[in-house]
């Protein structure tokens, strides 16, 4: 018997820790708001003096309970991108709190980007912190939808009354390896009641027998699949399409074409396989616009500079893709000639010919085959420095009477961070009025894509999301939970800083 509180002391010892359960009362609740709206701002960073970090969900809200640190006065860094907070007088840009289980806090953040960040679309724990703090939140699934913990770049368009969205690579909670062929959901829209673009996106995704977003578009050959040029087309009925790419290592292209959604299966089907060699491919964000009477499909990517006619049997027949361009007709990258009006280049609508990209007007330029000045692309900021846009998306404004673009810079202050807002009269340009309106500190936001369907105010606000990822930034500290997902941002065009 003498033995025996020693013995007990080892049993205690080796028993798992007990779990310490919080409930919505003993959390301190946090919220981070812009100081010119009130509205709660996402992805702002809390980092405590031992550096602890907490990030925002997407309501602003920080569910904060630290054993030991509950009823203590403890000092936050707060930092965002695109956001600023005061200095104190030693310069440090945060707050001191005086920690109360059931208490709370409001910080004001002041927004320097012109774009407002609303939420996160895709991912897991989007409104983690508000649950934690019972608060309400406006989307079905707040935490984990379809299994889906982050997707690459979106792709979408209204089809047969709903929002079919498609998205690239796909990460889920069970292995490292995630759906490489193209999950996709539906979501209702707005004016069939949807929520508000203001509020969120409730998506519906097709998921597999496990719960998981299922593929939607398993083209046969290795690597994954990836689509963009998504458009909708009637030839007496509504119609899906999508141009495809099969990838290998390094991210090579080896495979090209075009496939259709298949309502019955809910997968996109091979329609016709594109030859690699081709000079003209469709791509990019596709918007759908009349020139003399006739329909096309523009692909903008990010310059809608290639176009088809707006018909299931030309989408599918590269032969009949025109491209905008100074260069003489059956150009090819070995055989550059350009062809002037004059001293003008001569700039039309070409079959069989090279698209004229910002990559080919460097070039040119360099080669004196063009003057600068000549080019199609003049996109200057502010300071007169020429911009380099790499992807994003175009559309009609009603409300500015002019085609606006929303693109990412190639390697501007940041490699793919740094998003664009720029305005043409002429849908194939001169592009004018660059305007940064959201940056990243070391972080990507590629592929910015614009939603005219959720145009407000005939157009005076419209909206646009991007990925939001370390990938290509060369930063390694990934951002928990919103790392490599979509975030909305809100764009009002009556901003004066815009023109």
């Amino acid at each position: 018997m003498g033995n025996l509180p020693t013995a007990v002391t080892i049993l205690w010892l080796l028993l798992p820790a007990p779990l310490i359960w919080a409930d919505p009362h003993d959390y301190f609740c946090i919220e981070v708001v812009d100081d010119a709206t009130g509205r709660g701002v996402p992805l702002v960073e809390l980092t405590t003096v031992n550096d602890i970090h907490y990030f925002t969900d997407s309501a602003g809200f920080v569910a904060f309970y630290e054993p030991g640190l509950m009823t203590q006065t403890v000092f936050f860094h707060v930092r965002s991108h695109g956001y600023e907070y005061p200095k104190d007088r030693f310069g440090y840009r945060g707050a001191h709190l005086k920690i109360t289980p059931g208490g709370r806090a409001t910080l004001k953040v002041t927004r320097t980007n012109i774009a407002e960040r609303l939420y996160r679309v895709t991912g897991a724990g989007i409104y983690r912190d508000s649950l934690l703090l019972d608060k309400p939140v406006p989307i079905r699934q707040p935490v984990l939808n379809g299994r889906v913990f982050g997707s690459d770049s979106v792709v979408n368009t209204i089809y047969k009354d709903k929002i079919y969205w498609f998205w690239g690579d796909t990460n889920r909670p069970s292995y490292p390896l995630g759906n490489f062929h193209v999950p996709g959901a539906v979501s209702l829209l707005p004016s069939y009641g949807g929520l508000d673009p203001e509020i969120g996106v409730d998506l519906k995704y097709f998921v597999g027998k496990d719960g998981f977003a299922r593929p939607t578009a398993q083209i046969p050959g290795k690597g994954p699949t990836w689509i963009n040029g998504l458009v909708t087309l009637n030839d007496g009925r509504e119609r899906l399409f999508a141009t495809y790419v099969k990838i290998k290592p390094p991210l090579t292209v080896y495979q090209r074409g075009l496939a259709e959604f298949n309502d019955e299966t809910g997968e996109f089907t091979k329609l016709v396989e594109f030859d690699l060699h081709g000079p003209l491919f469709p791509g990019g964000h596709p918007l759908k616009h009349k020139e003399a009477g006739v329909e096309y499909v523009y692909f903008a990517n990010p310059f809608p500079l290639v176009r088809v006619r707006a018909t299931p049997d030309s989408l599918r027949d590269l032969s009949q893709y025109e491209a905008y361009t100074c260069l003489k007709q059956g150009c090819r990258t070995d055989s550059i000639a350009v062809i002037r009006d004059g001293m003008a280049p001569l700039y039309a609508w070409k079959t069989n010919t090279l698209p004229f990209t910002p990559k080919l007007q460097a070039r040119l330029v360099r080669e004196g085959l063009i003057k600068p000045k000549e080019g199609l692309f003049q996109l200057e900021g502010e300071t007169g420095k020429p911009i380099m846009i790499h992807r994003g998306s175009v559309n009609w404004n009603h409300y500015r009477k002019r085609w606006i673009m929303i693109g990412v810079e190639s390697f501007g202050s940041s490699p793919l961070g740094e998003i664009w807002y720029a305005e043409s009269k002429q849908l194939v340009g001169p592009w004018t009025n660059a305007r940064k309106i959201v940056t990243h500190d070391k972080y990507s936001f590629y592929n910015p894509k614009q939603h005219p369907m959720f145009d407000k105010d005939a157009g005076r606000v419209i909206f646009f999301e991007g990925t939001y990822t370390t990938t290509f930034s060369g930063n390694n500290v990934r951002t928990p939970r919103y790392n490599y997902n979509q975030i909305m941002y809100k764009l009002d065009l009556s901003d004066p800083r815009l023109h």
